[in-house]
């Protein structure tokens, strides 16, 4: 880590913090590709993200997507860091050399990374250069996810479950602010017992279930009152994609239209989820023999475009200037 890469990655910490406890009006934006494949369109798309975060930078708190790691809920390409050669080869330690060397690059662009935590010794590679993290909705309500939640310096997003059930997710925002103890390992890579402080900075975030969406109106009012009764941060963030879509990645500028409207009639949205790309859609992988993948495009969930995101961008930076008061 550099000096200007541990600037950024603070600074954007404190940010995030400031906004989940009311002390800056702006919304946070998690935006950028499904998972990173390919270094260079990482890289590529960073400076569409660069660019947004001064065009924006009085309205929206924008965060880079960087993703390495995909749950899956049977089989399937794990992340960059499993498999970085794209080839079942799993050679795990050049994934974290990637992985790592493209956050610090990231943020001493001045590009603040958000990423999933879901393997528990990956973080201690790789936490201190992102600057948000999120816990998946298959992993919210696992005790070892929670725990490791507790000893992460960064605000962490917690989903609501694959059900739909927002409770999960606000036992887990509990769990997590609390102190601690468990196997892990220490900086040298022992097995050690871990003490951890809890993380004061949760909140939930809302992508939707076997129910159906999450993202309207009368239920995101619901989720803040029940996380104001229940002393938790009450500010929620809406993931568009996922089961909020539908699973269908075209509809992510319909749900964020919806979302847009509600933050003009109440303060209860702390921002939003976005998956995009420099190009729309996604492919197939592995690729047919003989076929090579397209350059800017999702091998996992599909994702927006650049025109799309720069649309949905927009209205989100025309909701804040007429949002209510905090």
């Amino acid at each position: 880590m550099t000096e200007a890469a541990s600037e950024t990655v603070a600074t954007t910490r404190e940010e995030i913090r400031r906004l989940l406890h009311g002390n800056d009006r702006r919304l946070l934006v998690v935006v950028g590709p499904c998972s990173i494949h390919n270094v260079a369109m990482a890289q590529e798309y960073a400076q569409f993200v660069a660019q947004a975060r001064r065009d924006y930078a009085s309205s929206l708190l924008i965060l880079m997507r960087v993703y390495f790691e995909k749950p899956r809920t049977t089989v399937g390409w794990k992340g960059l860091i499993n498999d970085p050669h794209l080839d079942g080869t799993y050679d795990v330690e050049t994934g974290l050399r990637i992985g790592r060397r493209l956050l610090v690059s990231l943020a001493e662009q001045g590009i603040p990374a958000a990423s999933e935590v879901l393997d528990p010794i990956s973080p201690q590679y790789l936490a201190e250069a992102i600057a948000w993290a999120a816990l998946g909705a298959r992993t919210v309500e696992s005790q070892t996810h929670r725990e490791m939640a507790s000893g992460l310096s960064m605000p962490i997003g917690l989903k609501n479950g694959t059900d739909g059930s927002l409770q999960t997710a606000f036992n887990a925002m509990k769990s997590a602010s609390q102190s601690h103890h468990f196997l892990g390992v220490d900086s040298t890579g022992r097995v050690a017992i871990v003490e951890t402080a809890g993380n004061p900075d949760t909140h939930l975030v809302l992508r939707g279930g076997l129910g159906g969406p999450n993202y309207d109106e009368p239920q995101v009012i619901a989720a803040a009152n029940e996380l104001r009764k229940s002393g938790l941060p009450c500010r929620v963030m809406i993931d568009c994609s996922h089961d909020n879509s539908l699973k269908d990645y075209a509809r992510q500028p319909a749900v964020l239209a919806d979302i847009a409207s509600q933050i003009q009639r109440h303060n209860n949205i702390l921002g939003v989820m976005i998956e995009s790309n420099l190009v729309a859609g996604k492919q197939a992988f592995p690729p047919a023999p003989g076929v090579a993948l397209r350059h800017g495009q999702s091998i996992t969930d599909g994702c927006v475009g650049l025109d799309d995101t720069r649309d949905m961008l927009d209205q989100l930076g025309n909701a804040f200037a007429k949002q209510p008061a905090l």
